[in-house]
């Protein structure tokens, strides 16, 4: 069984996140497939609008994720709380299976800078 995560998200993110809510609605899913009315936009969508922009070859939708690592870890945020974010937790089944909010208030100042 997939177990939750709590990431907190900056104020602007919930922003984004409640204006994209207004376009895709009320679908469980921030980004809905066009052609499947319970699936999830693909991978290659993100790589193909990244194309699109300029970046082809360049970027990737999870070197997103490699940029926003770097630079935490450049501003002195701490590696575990970075790590925690990103959800790359390694915790034995004991402590996985009850702590969903693990550093959450470091975590969420670390977001918000």
């Amino acid at each position: 069984m997939k177990r939750p995560h709590i990431v907190p998200l900056s104020t602007q993110s919930v922003t984004l996140l409640e204006r994209l809510r207004a376009i895709t609605g009320d679908t469980g899913r921030l980004f809905p497939s066009a052609t499947n009315a319970t699936g999830v936009m693909s991978n290659n969508t993100i790589l193909k609008a990244l194309d699109r922009m300029g970046y082809k070859g360049r970027m990737t939708g999870h070197g997103w994720r490699s940029i926003a690592s770097t630079y935490l870890h450049e501003n002195g945020f701490e590696h575990e709380h970075i790590e925690l974010q990103f959800a790359h937790a390694k915790e034995d089944k004991v402590s996985g299976a009850y702590n969903y909010a693990k550093y959450l208030e470091p975590r969420t100042a670390m977001m918000q800078a």
